[in-house]
């Protein structure tokens, strides 16, 4: 079998036709291996008479549903490269990564037509899109868009020829960086078929399972999962959104048994009423991960009978990094565990020396489910590809029987509710306020979100007021990167070479959040 994981679909749609391939928990369809197939084939067939070449760029702007699954598959048995779109951010920056990965069609669901139509109107300026296939019915009069539902049952179901495998680009998915601007990391068949195959062989999991699907398929946290679960023969169990009544109420309906959930999707699951009257017992565990998942939280879930499987990874690795085993999941509370099966990891000092327990270092990797690199970025590629390492930029202890303690991000990256936060992002937005001297982001802890961020202003005139600064914000940041709280100082502390000192303004400012 060729090394092209959009095969993948194709051969568990021949061994379990009839397995259920995906519920969507919102609209209640069902779908086999087979039909899903089917569905991606007409897809690709119909994407393919559209003129869509191999190597072409294809960005999806889609909520969770069949359509993101099937479309994807299509996309990989095409040799087409897929870029996933955060539905989360303004249309300035869908247009940025559009325009950077030079994408030339997309493929958006019926609620971004506002933002479509922005993307739009911005022109061959604004993006190098030529075709916009539009899922659902049109709204308002639209009438730019292509169809994809007529456009998929106008093709045959037949399986379309193979281009790409190996070493071909798969996807790109952007992810921002120190300096506000997102960088694509470039994943290829090859780093996503492995990244399925370490994570089936450290995971426990089985043929049959049934996994709740939170978390948005633009993440790598979703995306290599419900691709690792069509390898194994697992059901997608997918929410459109998250909702912690539904979840707790899909857990007991489809009788869930592996899940995956941040640690702030877990808190609101714990605050939902009454959640001991849902029956959970089919449910073996729940990995959770993207922030160090409290030990209050595990223990919690624990009472419930749940255990909660600490994980640790990147975008750049395609999602494994560390994973917690069953057996210490309780006994190694806090711990993101040891490395994935296909993976190796180390701790190390800045010298690249592998550090003693109990020292901080920073988390490398190394495997061959790494990035191939960052999409036209090849100075960024080297800074953080080095040796064949990769080097996260996150800070970690490691204890005598090899596990991992997460700490902190060098990068200074918050991570609120799941989303990677860059503070350079904010900082740039808040700069540009004529009554803003200087300005630091912080991410300050919150019971809601695992972390909020927080920006520590100095003044240039002295009538400035917290809600001018977030006012100013609004519009122009996404709502989950828009600061909660906004403190006054009389300087931003600084290193000699210029950099904020980020430690010492989260000393001097601890938070909690604003909620």
């Amino acid at each position: 079998m060729r090394n092209n994981l959009g095969l993948f679909l194709s051969k568990r749609a021949e061994l379990s036709p009839a397995l259920d391939a995906v519920v969507e928990v919102a609209s209640g369809r069902r779908f086999s291996y087979a039909e899903v197939n089917q569905r991606s084939n007409r897809t690709a067939n119909a994407l393919r008479a559209l003129g869509v070449q191999p190597g072409e760029r294809v960005a999806l702007l889609l909520m969770n549903g069949v359509e993101y699954l099937e479309s994807f598959y299509a996309l990989a048995k095409l040799g087409t490269i897929v870029v996933p779109l955060n539905w989360r951010l303004l249309p300035h920056e869908l247009a940025f990564m559009l325009k950077d990965s030079g994408a030339t069609l997309l493929i958006y669901g019926n609620e971004f037509e506002q933002t479509v139509t922005d993307l739009r109107a911005r022109g061959a300026e604004g993006t190098d899109v030529r075709e916009w296939i539009r899922v659902g019915d049109a709204e308002n009069g639209e009438n730019f868009a292509r169809s994809y539902d007529e456009l998929q049952a106008a093709a045959s179901s037949e399986e379309p020829e193979i281009r790409g495998e190996d070493d071909d680009e798969l996807y790109i998915m952007y992810t921002s960086g120190t300096t506000g601007l997102p960088k694509g990391a470039v994943h290829t068949h090859d780093s996503v078929i492995w990244a399925c195959h370490t994570m089936l062989a450290t995971a426990e999991g089985r043929y049959g399972d049934r996994y709740l699907l939170l978390l948005p398929l633009f993440h790598a946290g979703a995306l290599t999962p419900a691709m690792g679960n069509v390898h194994r023969g697992v059901t997608n169990v997918i929410m459109r959104v998250f909702d912690p009544l539904k979840a707790w109420q899909t857990i007991e309906r489809e009788r869930i048994s592996v899940m995956l959930a941040v640690p702030a999707m877990l808190g609101f699951m714990l605050q939902v009423p009454e959640r001991e009257k849902f029956d959970s017992s089919s449910l073996r565990w729940c990995m959770s991960g993207a922030a160090p998942v409290p030990v209050t939280l595990i223990e919690a879930f624990a009472k419930l009978g749940i255990e909660i499987h600490q994980v640790y990874g990147l975008t750049e690795s395609c999602g494994p990094g560390c994973l917690i085993s069953p057996e210490a999941a309780l006994a190694k509370a806090g711990s993101t565990g040891k490395a994935f099966f296909h993976t190796e990891v180390r701790v190390v000092n800045e010298r690249g020396e592998s550090v003693q327990p109990g020292e901080s270092g920073e988390v490398i990797l190394r495997g061959r489910h790494i990035m191939k690199g960052y999409w036209n970025r090849p100075q960024a590629t080297a800074e953080t590809i080095r040796d064949g390492w990769l080097h996260s930029g996150d800070l970690a202890t490691i204890d005598k029987e090899g596990f991992i303690y997460i700490q902190d991000r060098k990068k200074d990256m918050i991570i609120s509710g799941g989303e990677n936060v860059y503070p350079a992002e904010i900082e740039n937005v808040i700069l540009s306020h004529p009554k803003v001297a200087e300005v630091g982001v912080i991410g300050q802890p919150s019971a809601k979100w695992g972390e909020s961020p927080a920006a520590v202003v100095v003044r240039s005139d002295a009538s400035l007021t917290e809600q001018e600064v977030l006012d100013h914000c609004n519009g122009k940041l996404a709502r989950f990167k828009l600061p909660k709280r906004v403190e006054f100082a009389d300087e931003i502390p600084r290193n000699p070479s210029g950099k904020i000192l980020k430690r010492v303004l989260r000393d001097r400012f601890p938070g909690p959040a604003a909620e």
